[in-house]
């Protein structure tokens, strides 16, 4: 029991201060019901009827809002939640959903959206250097209970490491397989610089003349690294070494102009990576030429040639992990849903991503953005959508 003195009770205290205890609570977020009411008037002279028309809505003859569909985009790809998973959290709420009116929403939702996805392409495929990579996703193949190997590509635009001041920006393709083709579709317009991976479907690309490759030192350190974990080799633990050393260069260059950067890289990088080449060509005759570390020093060698550009040109990156970094979304998101269920649900996919991480990117809540822009895009004339990029519609 606390105790008081006599003051207390005449009324003798003074105040000395206060102390504040803050405590974070969470209150459950709540589905409201719009009523959009619209009379019906008749004219008394010719007993004619009017009434106001229905305003736009994302999806016509559609019961849900622009911020309950950008709910549900942004809990399935960027929150990683299932569309069952959804239901029920829905039904807790008292919201009787079910998943295939769910997967309609998401489905008109980013048909809706397309326009504005491909204008994020035009503004990726726009740049002076890009950044490739693609992952495997299921599929499901009507009538076999079974799954196919499908892909989902993206194609990144980040020069905010030299500096610039053009937005960020991912944009997603979905494609039944990995056929070369389809990047040959994708970047049919494109010339310019090209970040990738060895994959052979991107050679007819550079073949062409039009796409310039930068092959990914990350690839070629990450070979060293598993040697390593495996084996303890001594040449693979070096290899990561020298290869740290040209890292640290890079570290230093960051946010600086690209001429800058392209002289401290002559400077400073293009003899470590000089010296690496030389070391790694030494290194072959002493060891087998079927062992994993021989493995990995060809794959060095033959990636360091197409990485060599890198140091002449301070728009370009060591590696490709802006693309990488990409891919991280659609990496943990098969995981929980597991499979698209046809190829329109491939590229709604596509659509859903490049908007969510596009926007990511950029500083920008991705609920709020796209809540925003369904409510708006309905209305608003295909020749302006770039008015509703994400970075300009914060501005």
């Amino acid at each position: 029991m606390a105790h008081y003195c006599s003051a207390f009770y005449s009324g003798g205290l003074r105040r000395l201060g206060e102390d504040v205890t803050e405590e974070l609570e969470y209150v459950p977020g709540r589905f409201i019901v719009n009523r959009i009411v619209r009379p019906r008037f008749a004219c008394s002279g010719c007993e004619a009827f009017t009434q106001a028309a229905l305003p736009s809505r994302p999806i016509e003859r559609g019961r849900p809002g622009p911020g309950l569909l950008a709910h549900v985009l942004v809990n399935k790809y960027a929150d990683h939640l299932p569309l069952y998973r959804q239901r029920g959290i829905f039904e807790r709420d008292g919201i009787d959903i079910d998943r295939s009116t769910l997967a309609d929403w998401v489905g008109k939702s980013t048909a809706l959206l397309e326009p504005l996805a491909d204008a994020i392409g035009r503004h990726v495929l726009s740049g002076q250097a890009i950044f490739a990579d693609d992952t495997p996703v299921k599929m499901l193949a009507p009538g076999t209970g079974k799954t196919a190997t499908a892909r989902l590509w993206v194609y990144g635009r980040d020069e905010r490491p030299w500096s610039s001041d053009v937005p960020p920006a991912s944009w997603y393709q979905f494609s039944p397989d990995r056929k070369g083709q389809h990047p040959k579709d994708h970047l049919a317009r494109y010339q310019g610089w090209m970040h990738a991976d060895g994959y052979a479907g991107f050679e007819d690309l550079y073949r062409s003349g039009d796409i310039h490759e930068v092959a990914c030192m990350a690839h070629v350190r990450r070979k060293f690294v598993d040697v390593h974990r495996a084996q303890g080799s001594a040449i693979a633990d070096e290899a990561i070494q020298r290869i740290a050393q040209l890292y640290a260069v890079e570290k230093e260059a960051r946010g600086s102009p690209p001429g800058r950067r392209a002289e401290l890289r002559q400077t400073k990088a293009k003899p470590i990576f000089d010296d690496l080449e030389t070391w790694l060509h030494a290194q072959l005759p002493s060891i087998s030429g079927k062992s994993p570390l021989a493995g990995a020093i060809r794959y060095a060698l033959t990636r360091m040639v197409r990485l060599r550009p890198y140091l002449d040109h301070g728009i370009l990156e060591l590696d490709n992990n802006t693309a990488e970094r990409a891919m991280r979304s659609v990496a943990i998101g098969r995981k929980n849903y597991l499979f698209v269920g046809s190829q329109t649900g491939g590229r709604a996919a596509a659509i859903a991503y490049t908007l969510i991480e596009t926007a990511k990117l950029n500083g920008i809540d991705p609920q709020a953005w796209l809540a925003d822009t369904l409510a708006r895009i309905p209305d608003y004339k295909i020749n302006r959508v770039d008015d509703l990029l994400p970075w300009k519609t914060a501005s």
